[in-house]
């Protein structure tokens, strides 16, 4: 669940499917003047707009690092999800919302509703491909998790975006119709409003828990448990480690993950032998958590072990030669005059 691709399949199947949808909701909404209908063209509208944002950040996150972003661009593809989650709340939800309102304030019959529903089975149609491809790519990528917990712990941020904008469309495309039939048997347009107000909800239930989420991304989230317990393996199977004494690790990018950890090495090793225990040990982490790309290993002594004869003999208290400390005084010096 850590890594994986961009699911760029999934994401260009759900912006044609929705570019087709928000036309066909376009010519129905003219037709019936339906607020819910006009509230789902909107919706693939907003949605269509998404998809184009994560291929964006997808895009953007593949430039090369520079001096003033030495880690690179990966959260950018955390961020343009970010922003998808504050479109689809803006712009679907709270449009729906407001829409909903009017129509219950200023109800209006409805014209040709058999247009409206017409239109609405054939989005349902073709937003249930897009949801299909969405859960074929995500079942590839989620391996034995639930779809809950892919979505709550997945560091690829557009699956889980399609995979619950596809869900919401499929809701949202069902309360429409029901809201119109309901409507058109009772003779009631009221009901076209109520089924408006319920699409904003949905949307905007759907706009927060992807926020919640992609702010957490963005924040800088650790690998996942199987990934630390990868990295703790293949540095403690060095023969040169005695121990891990501290790790840290963090998502810069879906794909990228940053590792620093302090690692006791044999007390005997001398400077170049460390530096090459080192070497190894990173080509181990790599090996087995590819993900691993930028490692920060430091050298140092356990806590418990500072005291001990064995250290000592081998970790002697370190001198500063005269020259050297007269160096630094006179650096320290100059420092407080300037």
């Amino acid at each position: 669940m850590a890594g994986g691709g961009h699911g760029n399949k999934a994401v260009v199947a759900a912006l044609f499917a929705n570019l087709a949808i928000a036309i066909a909701k376009f010519v129905g909404f003219l037709i019936t003047r339906s607020s819910s209908m006009l509230a789902e063209s909107v919706h693939s509208v907003a949605d269509s707009g998404n998809q184009a944002l994560l291929l964006l950040g997808g895009r953007r996150a593949k430039k090369l690092a520079t001096p003033e972003h030495p880690f690179g661009y990966g959260r950018e593809r955390y961020f343009w999800a970010f922003v998808v989650a504050l479109v689809l709340f803006s712009l679907g939800s709270m449009f729906a919302l407001y829409e909903g309102v009017q129509k219950l304030l200023h109800p209006h019959e409805l014209d040709d509703a058999q247009w409206a529903i017409g239109i609405l089975a054939f989005a349902i149609i073709v937003e249930c491909l897009s949801f299909r491809t969405a859960i074929i790519e995500t079942r590839a990528a989620k391996g034995t998790a639930t779809y809950r917990q892919f979505i709550r712990h997945s560091k690829v941020p557009e699956l889980p975006v399609v995979l619950l904008e596809d869900l919401g469309a499929l809701i949202g495309l069902v309360l429409a119709m029901a809201a119109l039939i309901v409507a058109v048997i009772t003779g009631n347009s009221a009901w076209d409003g109520y089924g408006t107000i319920s699409i904003g909800v949905l949307l905007g239930v759907i706009a927060v828990i992807l926020a919640i989420e992609m702010k957490s991304l963005l924040i800088g989230e650790s690998a996942a448990r199987k990934q630390q317990e990868a990295i703790r393996a293949a540095i403690e199977i060095e023969p040169g480690v005695l121990g891990l004494i501290h790790m840290r690790t963090e998502h810069i990018g879906p794909d990228e993950l940053l590792v620093c950890a302090k690692v006791e090495f044999d007390h005997r090793l001398t400077l170049p032998e460390v530096a090459e225990a080192v070497n190894r040990v990173e080509r181990n982490v790599r090996a087995n958590v590819p993900e691993a790309r930028m490692m920060y290993l430091e050298p140092d002594v356990a806590r418990d072990q500072r005291g001990a004869p064995a250290v000592a003999e081998h970790v002697p208290e370190h001198e500063v030669p005269e020259s050297v400390r007269a160096r630094l005084d006179a650096d320290r010096l100059d420092a407080r005059r300037e």
